[in-house]
């Protein structure tokens, strides 16, 4: 027996390294492929871009694409939006907006803003952007800068341009992060990121913090990975070039009668908001809306549908979506925002709604697009576009409109 172990040990190491050679062998070939796309796609990009030769050999010398991030697919493939919600603002919005995480954020968020109110006012007077919603960005982004940031940027977002979706989009960022470690503003080991390849505390991409970031502290570094005063000053320039409205506020929780259809939600359906008034939209509370807001623009805001909470929105709420693109996120901020004074939580609550899978909801707005409805985009994310579409069709088959799925 004890004669027949060491044949029988390598017998099994054999045996082993059979199995494992086509992994190690497929591993190889992704590796051979990734080299030849930095060679060929990335290298010569960086250069039109200005990067030094011997930045672009530092920075891509040995790098590896992160096969452990999500939303990948094979790069010799079609691009295809991924099958699952991996970010939270896109999924049902009832499990985004619970109550104990406000409370939390509330409370840190008061005395955050007593411990940098010089700070905070002199970017306020710069930039225009309330100090409520500056901090209710960094509350959202990077918990007050608090949350790890775990991921190698460079190789995160070179990953994503090989074998991603949006593969133009993220090669164009891969080579802004060249241009970031070229300027010297942060060495390749603090150069982190979410796994989504968002830099810092305000979670920049790299051609935002290049367009926007700001050195607010003065020491010559636009450091949003450790510098407060950067942080928050690139937060506000960052809404500011996106067009915030000074005196204005973000939106309003309000009361929307049966007599107006869900389906009218969206930034390009706005009016007066006199004129929402004048339709029996109200303010919820009894609360009026401030005096110099009736005369502007305002959008109706139906996250879910009949489904929870609605708003009157302002312009500066899709400035918010600027910052991220989901109306659940925007809401988030703006909300939070307005707890810092007032820790109250919304007067209409969320129901429990029906959700899909994302490849679903994709199969769902191909069908709506076929029947020549503008989804904004068959991505399988139910923003204003489809709940409007939804409420639509649910009208035209003579049900109540819910602008969301049935």
């Amino acid at each position: 027996m004890h004669r027949a172990l060491p044949a029988l040990l390598a017998s099994l190491a054999v045996l082993l390294a059979t199995l494992c050679a086509p992994t190690a062998q497929a591993q190889q070939g992704l590796q051979a492929k990734f080299d030849r796309f930095l060679d060929t796609r990335i290298v010569p990009a960086a250069r039109v871009a200005g990067v030094p030769q011997d930045v672009i050999r530092r920075e891509l010398s040995g790098l590896s694409p992160d096969t452990s991030l999500p939303g990948l697919g094979d790069p010799d493939g079609p691009e295809r939006p991924p099958s699952v919600n991996y970010q939270s603002e896109f999924r049902a919005p009832a499990g985004y907006f619970r109550d104990n995480q406000f409370n939390a954020l509330a409370a840190q968020g008061r005395r955050l803003a007593q411990a940098h109110a010089a700070t905070l006012s002199r970017i306020e007077a710069r930039y225009g952007v309330p100090s409520r919603i500056i901090l209710a960005i960094w509350a959202r982004e990077s918990g007050y800068g608090a949350a790890r940031i775990p991921n190698d940027a460079l190789r995160t977002l070179a990953t994503r341009a090989f074998m991603g979706t949006r593969r133009d989009f993220f090669a164009e960022e891969t080579v802004a992060a060249l241009q970031i470690l070229a300027d010297g503003h942060i060495t390749r080991a603090d150069l982190r990121s979410s796994w989504g390849g968002a830099l810092g505390q305000p979670q920049f991409l790299p051609s935002s913090f290049l367009r926007l970031a700001v050195d607010f502290d003065g020491d010559g570094k636009r450091d949003i990975w450790r510098s407060v005063p950067d942080t928050l000053a690139s937060i506000a320039n960052y809404l500011a070039w996106h067009g915030w409205v000074k005196g204005r506020d973000w939106g309003y929780e309000a009361e929307v009668p049966a007599s107006v259809s869900c389906s009218r939600e969206g930034p390009d359906r706005g009016q007066p908001i006199s004129a929402w008034v004048r339709e029996g939209v109200s303010r919820v509370k009894d609360r009026p809306f401030p005096q110099h807001e009736l005369a502007q623009p305002g959008f109706l805001l139906m996250p879910a549908g009949r489904n929870g909470p609605a708003f009157i929105a302002t312009d500066n709420f899709y400035v918010l979506k600027a910052y991220n693109e989901s109306d659940v996120y925007a809401l988030f901020v703006g909300h939070l925002a307005d707890r810092y004074g007032n820790n109250a939580g919304f007067v209409q609550g969320w129901k429990d709604v029906k959700t899909r899978s994302r490849g679903a909801v994709r199969d769902l707005q191909l069908e709506l697009e076929a029947k020549g409805h503008d989804v904004g985009g068959a991505d399988g994310l139910i923003g204003f576009k489809t709940r409007r579409t939804l409420g639509l069709e649910q009208e035209k088959a003579g049900r109540r409109a819910t602008c969301w799925l049935e």
